[in-house]
Parts: structure tokens; C-alpha cells; sequence
């Protein structure tokens, strides 16, 4: 029996992170719907914030779209830091930032395997 390998496994975590941001975006509450307003947002925005983050989910899902997915999830963590920032919002970087983090060390360890291995989508 072949056996998955962790870095799959940690991929597999953040996509279901991207997954439910998204899900919690596209089925914004009015708590989320008026943190969108109050950053002045368009009422259709956080369509576009959920879409690109279940993007993000099935590209990082994918090893061999993994690192379109890391490049993608940076850009919405990074965004969404950039918004609560530029608000004076500064306790709510933490979570983007650190989603931002982990987002890249999944695009170096995928770089790593892959320079090690050369590119297979199975390993």
C-alpha cells in the first residue's frame, strides 16, 4: 500500500482552510457583510473574496497546480492584511499574515520536492 506523503497532507489542511474562508464569504453573514461595507467594499465583493479563495483550494489540492495555488492564496492573505491594515484593524492581521506564512512554506517545500524528485504529480 502506497502511503500519501506528509506534504500532501499538509496541502490537503490549507486547501480545507481556503475552502471554508471561501464557503464563510460566499455565505457571508451580516457580521461579514458589514465588515466588507464598513472597508468599502462593494455588496458583491465578497463573491469575488470566496471564489478566488475555493480557487486557491482546488489549485493547492492539485500537486500539479500546487504552486499557481500558493501564488494565489498569498495574493488573497496578502490582500486581505493590506484591507484590515490600511483600517487600523491591526489585531485582525494576525490570521492572513500567518495564513500567509504557511502558504509559503508549502510553496518551498513544494519547490524542494519537486527540484529533489523532478516534477511527478504522484510523489
Amino acid at each position: 500500500m502506497k502511503t500519501l506523503p506528509w506534504r500532501h497532507i499538509y496541502a490537503g489542511l490549507l486547501a480545507a482552510f481556503f475552502v471554508i474562508g471561501g464557503t464563510l464569504n460566499i455565505f457571508a453573514s451580516d457580521v461579514i457583510l458589514a465588515d466588507y461595507e464598513r472597508w468599502g467594499y462593494p455588496d458583491w465583493f465578497h463573491y469575488v473574496t470566496g471564489g478566488l479563495e475555493w480557487l486557491t483550494a482546488v489549485l493547492i489540492a492539485s500537486p500539479t497546480a500546487r504552486q499557481f495555488g500558493n501564488l494565489l492564496g498569498c495574493g488573497v492573505m496578502a490582500a486581505a492584511a493590506a484591507t484590515v491594515l490600511l483600517h487600523g484593524e491591526t489585531g485582525h492581521a494576525v490570521p492572513p499574515l500567518t495564513v500567509f506564512v504557511l502558504v509559503v512554506l508549502n510553496g518551498w517545500i513544494t519547490k524542494r520536492a519537486t527540484a529533489r524528485t523532478g516534477f511527478r504529480p504522484d510523489m
